[in-house]
């Protein structure tokens, strides 16, 4: 049967290919490059007063792209990593099984789905295996336009790895941002890549349920406008940060709030088998 929709879609993707052309070039010229922020990439935090050797120490490893860096916050502090690991050492501190929380941060700007395979070939082997790896990946795939299936792969590569070398427990794959919305990006191209986010997003959960020990998280961002202003209509534009493609500060603290429930819902499932 043939797919009318999915027919005319391509061919008005044909037709707006010089406009998607001239948008994406002036988005790179005009766009501000915001820096990654300072502050600590790894630390070794205490969740107890008084430590002790018969407990365990929770590794968790943060890995991928800008977001992941924290893009959009003046420091660390007020990005994804900052926000989260206070978080968890509060949440954990409950947990008598975990006594330390060892953390650290591999993200760069720009790193698509094969820089993050890439880094994570190089990097060392851990001591001792990560507990849970958290993955922010596929914006730049998006705009880089990458091939479906070489998507795939990449991911499955990714996943191969983490399991293999660095020996993850619980792996997190965080989903795709809602890039049609996104400031910086104006119509149609807005269109045109918020369409494909989506597909590889699809893609992302179709690969991290075919696998044992990965996770998809759909980042709720709905929940987070609610929450912000107390179901009252909200402007996207606190969504983002200044450049109108990152997360704010605000939105940063949201994402750690519900990546701290899903490492603590993992952890529990994991302590109860």
């Amino acid at each position: 049967m043939v797919n009318t929709h999915k027919i005319a879609s391509v061919a008005k993707d044909v037709l707006l290919a010089p406009v998607y052309f001239h948008q994406g070039r002036r988005i790179k010229r005009d766009t501000v490059r915001l820096p990654e922020p300072d502050g600590e990439r790894c630390g070794l935090v205490s969740l107890h007063d008084r430590a002790s050797e018969a407990k365990s120490t929770l590794k968790l490893m943060i890995v991928g792209d800008s977001a992941a860096a924290g893009v959009g916050s003046q420091t660390q502090q007020e990005a994804l990593v900052g926000k989260l690991i206070p978080i968890l050492t509060q949440q954990l501190s409950t947990y008598s099984n975990f006594s330390m929380l060892d953390w650290s941060l591999q993200a760069t700007t720009g790193h698509t789905s094969f820089d993050i395979l890439r880094r994570l070939y190089v990097l060392p082997a851990p001591n001792r295996p990560i507990d849970v790896m958290l993955l922010s990946v596929g914006v730049n795939d998006t705009t880089s336009n990458v091939a479906i299936d070489k998507w795939q792969q990449q991911v499955e590569d990714i996943i191969a790895i983490a399991q293999r070398k660095f020996g993850v427990r619980e792996l997190i794959f965080l989903s795709l941002p809602p890039m049609a919305d996104m400031p910086a990006i104006p119509a149609p191209l807005n269109s045109f890549v918020g369409a494909k986010a989506l597909m590889l997003d699809q893609i992302l959960q179709q690969v991290c349920a075919a696998h044992d020990g990965v996770n998809y998280m759909a980042t709720d961002f709905a929940r987070m406008i609610r929450e912000h202003s107390n179901g009252s209509p909200i402007d996207i534009a606190v969504m983002f940060a200044s450049d109108g493609f990152h997360p704010s500060s605000l939105m940063y603290g949201y994402w750690a709030q519900q990546v701290s429930e899903r490492i603590l819902a993992l952890l529990d499932i994991s302590e109860a088998e």
